[in-house]
């Protein structure tokens, strides 16, 4: 009967010791808003198109990057999304685009438009085609699917995109982003 009362002691000391925590960590989140939401794991997002409106999506994420960018396109010709790389770069984000070599003679690509910003642009001629779709914000931000970054994707194609908040996946696609980094070659524009 000892043990018993002991054991029921120990287990209300617990339960209390946590209750306690539980009750300060809550008081540190109610006092501190903005710390919350700034490590708040945002909930996974898909967009189907065509009229799925999957570049609004694309645009608000760009919008919200604080640190980094990192592109894998293997078309890109929307000027909106370039854009919004664009603006990224000018408060200060790290952006870097990787490109597929097709985009080079592509009459509509956006990579003058991204070059003559100042972004970091290089072109991977790695396989017959790099056909990766992907951007990854703040090392922890991932987007990826189908969609490739054109006005056709938005509008005529069907196309998928996904956007996940996992700071381990975002890893992974930035881990391969950073090899094809090491075999591309930056942008010469002529």
């Amino acid at each position: 009967m000892a043990q018993w009362r002991f054991y029921r002691l120990r287990r209300v000391s617990r339960m209390g010791l946590s209750a306690l925590l539980i009750m300060a960590l809550y008081g540190m989140l109610a006092t501190q808003p903005e710390a919350y939401a700034e490590t708040a794991v945002k909930q996974p997002k898909v967009c189907f198109s065509p009229e799925g409106h999957c570049s609004t999506y694309i645009l608000d994420e760009i919008a919200a990057a604080r640190n980094t960018i990192r592109v894998q396109a293997y078309s890109f010709t929307a000027h909106d999304i370039a854009d919004a790389l664009i603006a990224a770069a000018r408060r200060g984000v790290d952006v870097a685009v990787i490109v597929d070599k097709s985009q080079i003679s592509e009459r509509y690509s956006v990579l003058t438009d991204l070059s003559n910003a100042h972004l970091q642009v290089y072109v991977d001629y790695c396989c017959a085609i790099a056909h990766n779709k992907v951007i990854i914000i703040d090392q922890h931000r991932l987007l990826t699917g189908s969609y490739n970054f054109t006005k056709a994707a938005e509008s005529k194609n069907a196309e998928n995109l996904l956007i996940l908040d996992d700071a381990l996946l975002a890893k992974s696609y930035l881990d391969n982003w950073n090899v094809h980094r090491m075999g591309a070659e930056k942008l010469a524009m002529r």
